[in-house]
């Protein structure tokens, strides 16, 4: 009997960022052991999709990537090098079309987040969102923030895609976690549950899939992008509020690791998955790292 979700990593276009801002008050001369930067300071990132697909065989992506919307002078800044909409191709390698995507989880709507679900640039022309058919799942808070940024960060959001996906009338707004500290999503059922945070943006919103083949996996988002952040005192400066931030990331690693989950990184250019440890002296690490996830 095939297990009722098969999960897949889906490559998206990648970027490079400042190594400093990644890795916030954590000095260069530790950080750059993990990433080695290039001469402008910047390190390679991942901006990695994770693909479900259901018994019933309902897709569930989460998240999009950067995706290709940027014009040429804002790609070059923000480190982002194939023209090409990568995250379709990829889709595509595993039989996957825009068209089969029938739900998108948003944890948070910043640009290299969101931004593949808007079609590539072409001059002159208007954006589109490249999964027609899908539902979006997006939290509250978090949807709240893309319609009304703050000056710190609403250079991070798309003004034309938050229309766009309103405009399906399809967008599911999941209000905040009830008493057991998670929430859930009817577009998506028991299936899944869903741990909100607000140290990096308001409402990220962080979605496991509960039963696949090899258990629960959760898809980190923000909250910790790749393997070195797994390290409760690592933030980036890019966190709102980092110390709220790593009790977050304390709360949520200490149920993974008791549990024995498993993990997704939709940043980190090498590890896609992992488990997590605590040694004894309450420091976690990733373990088992996974450099593609396909699990049937």
């Amino acid at each position: 009997v095939p297990p009722p979700m098969q999960v897949f990593s889906i490559a998206g276009n990648t970027q490079k960022l400042d190594g400093g801002a990644m890795f916030g008050n954590c000095p260069k001369n530790l950080w750059e052991k993990w990433a080695p930067p290039d001469a402008q300071n910047r390190i390679d990132l991942a901006c990695r999709a994770m693909l479900v697909r259901e018994k019933s065989g309902r897709h569930v992506l989460f998240e999009t990537g950067i995706g290709a919307f940027f014009e040429p002078k804002l790609r070059e800044r923000f480190g982002v090098f194939e023209e090409e909409h990568v995250l379709l191709r990829s889709l595509a390698e595993v039989g996957v079309a825009p068209n089969d995507i029938d739900v998108v989880v948003l944890s948070h709507l910043h640009f290299d987040h969101a931004g593949g679900a808007l079609s590539a640039y072409r001059a002159g022309e208007p954006f589109s969102l490249v999964f027609p058919r899908a539902s979006w799942v997006v939290g509250a808070r978090a949807w709240e923030r893309a319609m009304h940024p703050h000056f710190r960060d609403r250079a991070s959001f798309i003004p034309e895609l938050q229309p766009l996906i309103e405009g399906t009338g399809r967008l599911e707004v999941i209000p905040d976690p009830t008493a057991d500290g998670f929430a859930t999503s009817k577009t998506l059922g028991d299936g899944y549950r869903f741990f909100v945070s607000e140290g990096h943006t308001p409402g990220l919103l962080l979605g496991s899939a509960l039963e696949t083949s090899h258990g629960p996996i959760t898809f980190l988002g923000d909250l910790i992008p790749g393997v070195p952040w797994v390290h409760l005192p690592i933030t980036m400066g890019y966190d709102r509020y980092p110390e709220l931030l790593i009790e977050e990331k304390r709360r949520l690693l200490e149920r993974v690791a008791a549990n024995g989950e498993w993990v997704f990184y939709t940043h980190d250019p090498k590890t896609v998955a992992s488990r997590v440890v605590r040694d004894d002296k309450g420091k976690f690490s990733a373990t088992e790292p996974l450099d593609r996830l396909a699990w049937s």
